[in-house]
This record gives C-alpha cells, sequence and structure tokens, in this order.
C-alpha cells in the first residue's frame, strides 16, 4: 500500500470517528466543588442525583424547561450547612428514560426512595414549577418527612382555583398533546423551549444564552421531550389526588414559603397555596418572570435562605419578638398536655403560640377543653388576658365554684386573670378553644378549699 493512500484511508477513519463520536454536551452550570453525582434506583426507576454539602437535608426539585442544573446558585448557599440533594425528575435529565409513572404521587415515592438511599429521614424541599406538584403530593403523603416547603411560581393540580388556573391563555401548554406532539417537536426542541422561556421570564435577556443551549440539548435526548408531556398529561389524575387527599387529611401542616415573580404568579403563588396548607408565608421577587432561579438568582436564594434559617419567634431578653400566626397556622400548631400555666385537668391539650411560659418574658397559649370539663379555682403569679376562640366557656372569680357568679363566655370574649386572683371556669355539652397571654415566668396554684372539686 502506497504512503499516499494509507494516509488518505487514516484521514478517512479520522473524520469517520468525529462525525460517529457524540458530540459534547453545551456547558451547563456548575456545581460546586465537593459535589459528587450517584444513579440511584427508586419506585422502579433510576434517578440522575446530584449530593454535595453537609448537615440537615434538603431536596431541590425542579420543573419543566429546566432539569436539576437550575439550582446551582442555591446549592452553593445551602451546601455550606445542608446535605444538598438534587435530583432531575423521572425521566428528564440524565435520569432513566421513562415511559409511564408521571402521576405525581407516584413521582414523590421517587423522591422517597432518594432520601432513603441516602439516609435522609426528614428534609427541607425546595420546588418549582412541575416540581412543586412532586413536592406537595410528597409533603401531603409523607409529612413525618418534610419539615419545611418551598413552592415556586407553578400551581398544583386540584388546589385552589386550579380549574381557573387552567384557563389562562399563557397555559395552552397544559394541554398541549395528541399523538403527534413528539413527532412535531422532534428536532425543534430549542424552538419550542424558547417559546417558554421568553413569554414566562420578565425579561428574555436574563435567561442565559449558555443556559438555554444546555437545556434545550438535554431535551433533545431520547425519551425527554416524551417525559416533559407526560408530566402535563398526569395533571388530570393529580388533580384528582389531591382533591381527594385534600378532603381526607386537611391542609399542609408544615410552614410553607410561596414564592412569586413579580411578572408572573407574583402573590398569586400564596393565595392559591392558602387553600392548601395552613402555615403560608409570601414571597413575591422583584424583576422576574418564571424563571427565579435564572432572572433573579441572587434575591431569590437570599429568600429561600432566610425561610430556611428562620427559628420560631420567642422572646430575647424579656423583650417582645416579631411575630405573626394566622389562625389555620394556629390550629396547625402540635398540643402536648400540661405545662407551665396552664391546668393540668386531664384530657386538655395545650398549643404554644409564642414564648415560654416558664421563662420571663411574654408567651402566648391556647388550651382546647373537651366537653364537660371543670378547672377548679386557682391562681397565677402573672397577669394574663384571655380572648374565647371558639365554642362555649363558663368562666367565674372565686375560691369556690359553687354558688358563686359564673358568666356564659363565647367565640371573641376577652377576660383577665389578675396576678394571685382565684378564679375557675368550665365547659359544658361543647368544646371550647381559649387562648391566654401573660408574661412569664407563670405557674398554676390550686386553691385548697376547692381542691376536692378538682
Amino acid at each position: 500500500m502506497s504512503p499516499r493512500l494509507l494516509r488518505r484511508l487514516t484521514l478517512a477513519g479520522a473524520a469517520i470517528a468525529v462525525l460517529m463520536a457524540p458530540a459534547a454536551q453545551a456547558a451547563g452550570p456548575e456545581f460546586p466543588p465537593g459535589f459528587r453525582t450517584r444513579e440511584i434506583a427508586t419506585n422502579g426507576t433510576t434517578l440522575h442525583v446530584r449530593v454535595g454539602g453537609a448537615g440537615p437535608p434538603v431536596v431541590l426539585l425542579h420543573g419543566y424547561g429546566d432539569t436539576g442544573d437550575m439550582w446551582t446558585p442555591l446549592a452553593a448557599d445551602l451546601a455550606k450547612d445542608h446535605t444538598v440533594i438534587v435530583p432531575d425528575l423521572r425521566g428528564m435529565g440524565l435520569s432513566a428514560r421513562a415511559e409511564s409513572g408521571f402521576e405525581k404521587a407516584n413521582e414523590a415515592e421517587d423522591i422517597v426512595g432518594v432520601m432513603d438511599a441516602l439516609n435522609a429521614a426528614r428534609a427541607d424541599v425546595v420546588a418549582h414549577d412541575i416540581g412543586n406538584m412532586v413536592a406537595y403530593a410528597l409533603a401531603a403523603r409523607h409529612s413525618d418527612r418534610v419539615t419545611r416547603l418551598v413552592l415556586m411560581d407553578a400551581p398544583v393540580p386540584g388546589i385552589g382555583p386550579w380549574e381557573e388556573v387552567l384557563k389562562n391563555p399563557l397555559l395552552w401548554h397544559f394541554r398541549f398533546g395528541g399523538p403527534d406532539m413528539e413527532r412535531l417537536v422532534a428536532g425543534r426542541e430549542r424552538i419550542y423551549l424558547d417559546r417558554f422561556w421568553n413569554e414566562f421570564s420578565a425579561d428574555p435577556a436574563h435567561f442565559p444564552e449558555a443556559a438555554r443551549a444546555h437545556y434545550a440539548e438535554l431535551y433533545a435526548g431520547p425519551g425527554r421531550m416524551h417525559a416533559g408531556f407526560r408530566q402535563f398529561a398526569a395533571f388530570d389524575q393529580d388533580a384528582i389526588d389531591n382533591r381527594a387527599w385534600l378532603a381526607a387529611h386537611g391542609k399542609l401542616k408544615m410552614p410553607v414559603l410561596a414564592i412569586g415573580g413579580a411578572a408572573s404568579f407574583g402573590p398569586m403563588m400564596a393565595a392559591v397555596m392558602q387553600a392548601g396548607a395552613a402555615d403560608i408565608q409570601e414571597r413575591v421577587i422583584a424583576g422576574s418572570g418564571h424563571w427565579l432561579m435564572e432572572e433573579q438568582p441572587a434575591a431569590t436564594t437570599a429568600a429561600i435562605h432566610e425561610f430556611l434559617h428562620a427559628r420560631p419567634a420567642t422572646a430575647s431578653d424579656g423583650r417582645l419578638a416579631a411575630a405573626s400566626l394566622s389562625l389555620d397556622q394556629a390550629e396547625a400548631l402540635p398540643r402536648t398536655g400540661a405545662g407551665a400555666g396552664t391546668s393540668g385537668v386531664n384530657g386538655i391539650q395545650t398549643a404554644l403560640l409564642y414564648g415560654d411560659p416558664a421563662k420571663p418574658g411574654p408567651y402566648a397559649l391556647e388550651i382546647h377543653v373537651p366537653p364537660n370539663t371543670r378547672i377548679a379555682a386557682h391562681t397565677h403569679r402573672d397577669d394574663r388576658f384571655a380572648t374565647v376562640i371558639s365554642g362555649a366557656w363558663y368562666f367565674g372569680y372565686g375560691a369556690v365554684a359553687d354558688g358563686a357568679a359564673v358568666k356564659p363566655l363565647g367565640a371573641g370574649a376577652l377576660y383577665t386573670e389578675p396576678a394571685g386572683a382565684a378564679h375557675f371556669a368550665f365547659t359544658r355539652d361543647a368544646p371550647a378553644v381559649v387562648r391566654l397571654t401573660g408574661v412569664g415566668p407563670t405557674d398554676t396554684a390550686y386553691v385548697a378549699t376547692s381542691s376536692a372539686a378538682r
């Protein structure tokens, strides 16, 4: 073989090798050093998961038009004091291909399997877009495993005004379907996705070109658009599942931060979620549309950081701290039995709203009193105000309840418990809830002459 022919064959082989080699993936967002990737088998599929940092676990769930790579700015912040867990959802990103199982209740089980594999018994959960829907299903069905929940700029099927949300013409893609949808978009993934990145941004220039190229390439992979379309196709079943669960089990009890982009869902995010969660905080991110982590990463990260690092309000050096609770939030608080400043009567439950009655400083608590319950005459060391929240409450002053004047008090009624002044109370056929405030430390001392009644 002549040297010239050999050289030609060599060059031809090299050209064929270049043509057959897979194209280099467009550079995407990079996670901080120390993050590692794992392929975790869970619930009949395998998810691609990034893990980094140390401390209490936090799970970040992406939406449509993104993958777990969207969370890099937040992951860098939270990894300082959290173990950050970032999966690609079923069939999306670099997770295994999947043909079915896109009902959000089922995808929630995917995430439970990831948490189990990483020994994360409980975690904060932060979600965006489709991730909101998976996160809600996870928090509803596994409330013991979700400590705090952040939902960003997308509704949850079946929760609140879902049917009205579906009528918004900007959400046409929720109903985009049919046998040809994947074929119509094949090879045009960037055109299709640009429509969302542009229309749902406050300023399309704030969704970086590098991120667009990266996500478009991932969504052009085998089965990725199929998975995306199936996420939307499952919405009807998701709505049925969520309505049934809400009717049977009530609202989410853990703290929920609802974040909306000012040019997108804005305050509507919190308004919608009030139908599905008892403890809601609202944040609106200025200068952002739907794509919060791309458009305003610093402001969005700061809002999430503040929420996840918040501690329950309590008095500092005996001085009142800022706190606000809705009625739903108060009702969702855990209840215990007897404690400082309570009656200690069997059957009465106590919910601590603020502070610590056993320590110096202001406090607030509720007592939930069953029907036909009597609290004998007693005193407290501090002055207290009381408000009847619900039910029928019978209250009187004096060291002996028998024969003393009793005042029936209904919802909204106010009375005082002056320091050292004996008083008593009881319910009849209906329960009652009474809210008490004072400045601790407090106590309860029963009057000796009424010990038999107690």
